[in-house]
């Protein structure tokens, strides 16, 4: 196999882009510390100096780093994400990551040299909606939602002008890849356009019954816990209800679960696969360290003719459980 797949890695944090380089980031994916990107949590994140910084850093290694801008704006808010969009390109990003077709059309037409990626909060799945933001936009890349097999994304890439990046490994994702409304209904802040799931200053751990632990969000309860058992941050979509049908604890809409697509490279470098995304900008350093590390060598093996083996990383997934999800089949649970 002779085209190099980019490695496409976390960085939550300064450290975590330095960190990513160094374990063999070819690229690594970053946001402001504000709404303009999904994972806008305290803590996490970049100023405009420490992106200046990590653009420095990373590029000095042969590295790119890719500015997620990938929220939808409020009305009346849209100067946020302008602004993010011109510091980005101030200060020499290799890509934005785009979601909104507003943010799209004013970095396209702003900056028409800046490439731009397609971020997955777009729900882009068919080549026709691709082709779309391809011309309107001048998109050169689109990160496919987690719902397709193999084989789709290699009729896709027959049909698309732009590159293609699949998630390899970290959350498994929901059909419509955060366009979720359940942290919206449960605290009045928006996953879309506050950029937060399960909002860290809403999120409480209760003590209950038998020595167990109740999460909360808001005002909601997400899960109970049983002695001994660990408990996983709170998240409406991975929590544990009961209803007036079934008494029992069950999980409603999708188990604590990650994707692991180690053992798959080989077969998405073949259907055309142009980048692979590791998720987990809310990780720790050494969730990076390892994860970029064993993927990096599982690459350089596809790349060199042999199987490729990115170790056990089991330990590291959501529920110490993980999953090819729809990439074999259209079965995830």
């Amino acid at each position: 196999m002779s085209a190099r797949p980019e490695l496409v890695c976390p960085a939550g944090t300064p450290a975590a882009l330095r960190d990513a380089v160094d374990a063999g980031a070819d690229s690594v994916y970053c946001g402001f510390q504000n709404a303009t990107n999904a994972r806008n949590f305290p803590g996490l994140n970049f100023t405009a100096e420490e992106l200046r910084t990590g653009v420095a850093y990373a590029h000095g290694r042969g590295a790119k780093v890719l500015l997620a801008i990938n929220t939808f704006p409020p009305a009346g808010k849209f100067s946020l994400w302008r602004d993010a969009v011109d510091t980005g390109v101030a200060l020499g990003v290799d890509a934005i990551i785009v979601a909104d077709i507003g943010v799209a059309s004013y970095a396209a037409r702003t900056h028409p040299t800046q490439r731009l990626h397609l971020s997955v909060q777009a729900s882009a799945s068919s080549p026709e909606a691709i082709r779309y933001y391809c011309r309107e936009f001048g998109v050169k890349r689109v990160v496919l939602p987690r719902i397709l097999t193999v084989s789709e994304i290699k009729s896709i890439v027959s049909e698309i002008p732009c590159e293609i990046e699949t998630f390899v490994f970290g959350n498994h994702g929901l059909m419509l890849e955060g366009r979720c409304s359940l942290t919206n209904y449960a605290t009045g802040v928006s996953t879309n356009m506050d950029g937060v799931c399960s909002p860290a200053a809403q999120v409480r751990f209760e003590p209950a019954e038998g020595g167990a632990l109740m999460s909360r969000l808001g005002d909601h309860a997400i899960d109970r816990f049983e002695s001994g058992e660990k408990a996983g941050y709170p998240t409406i979509c991975k929590g544990r209800y009961t209803t007036r049908c079934r008494q029992e604890p069950y999980y409603a809409f999708e188990e604590p679960v990650s994707l692991n697509l180690g053992p798959m490279l080989a077969e998405l470098v073949r259907a055309g696969v142009n980048a692979f995304k590791i998720e987990g900008r809310q990780r720790s350093r050494a969730y990076v360290k390892r994860v970029v590390s064993a993927f990096r060598g599982g690459i350089d093996a596809v790349l060199e003719g042999r199987e490729p083996n990115v170790g056990d990383l089991i330990s590291l997934t959501e529920g110490q459980k993980q999953t090819e999800g729809a990439f074999k089949t259209k079965r995830w649970r």
